[in-house]
């Protein structure tokens, strides 16, 4: 899960942010912010992996304080005055977003987070209690998981394991590179090799894409 706040003085721009980001299910925001001294103190205490960074605004220049903050913090600066990219791009910002920003932009920026970002969660694990049984299981050896009633079905190397809980419940536990293609699937985006008509194959294994993510998937999967 990326974990990032917004910084803007303007309310229309950080709604339609925040509506772009509730689109994707490994983003958290932490903070949703008008005045750029607020988030200061957030720094102090969080891992920030993304910072939407207005830059023209009364109390404090989005480009002064991104001068205050973490190395690690992915900076995207956001405004409508195309002269500022320059001094954006100088402080080692990751993209600039000109105003008024589309989601195919906003994926854009988004992308360039993932692939620059390390993926630690590969090597790391997560333990899957079947009945009276427990399994440490490998993310990155997780090809989908699949709905089942009350419980779900995590299609592995090993083969299958069934746990008593549900997609939802996962959806923000899992890595950034998981993500919701239906209802009933989530999909280690890492597999996937071909969108066929409305279906994603994982190798040769097909799983549904519903309306609601056709779009999603084609934009964060194969762009």
């Amino acid at each position: 899960m990326l974990k990032c706040i917004i910084i803007d003085d303007e309310e229309l721009a950080r709604t339609l942010l925040k509506t772009y980001i509730d689109r994707l299910d490994y983003i958290e925001i932490l903070a949703s912010l008008e005045n750029p001294l607020e988030a200061i103190p957030l720094f102090k205490s969080n891992t920030i992996d993304i910072l939407f960074l207005d830059i023209q605004m009364p109390d404090l220049k989005g480009t002064d304080l991104a001068k205050m903050i973490p190395s690690s913090t992915q900076i995207i600066f956001t405004t409508a005055y195309s002269e500022y990219a320059l001094e954006g791009f100088e402080l080692n910002a990751l993209d600039y977003l000109l105003k008024p920003i589309t989601f195919n932009r906003f994926l854009a920026a988004i992308h360039k987070v993932e692939n620059k970002k390390p993926s630690p969660f590969m090597e790391e694990t997560i333990t899957i209690k079947s009945g009276y049984d427990l399994y440490k299981i490998k993310y990155k050896d997780i090809f989908f998981i699949e709905s089942d009633s009350e419980y779900v079905i995590y299609h592995t190397d090993n083969g299958k394991i069934m746990s008593h809980q549900t997609l939802k419940s996962l959806e923000n536990e899992l890595p950034h590179f998981f993500m919701r293609v239906h209802r009933s699937f989530i999909v280690n985006k890492n597999y996937a090799t071909t969108l066929k008509g409305k279906d994603l194959l994982l190798n040769n294994i097909k799983i549904p894409v519903s309306a609601t993510y056709y779009e999603l998937v084609k934009e964060s999967i194969f762009n």
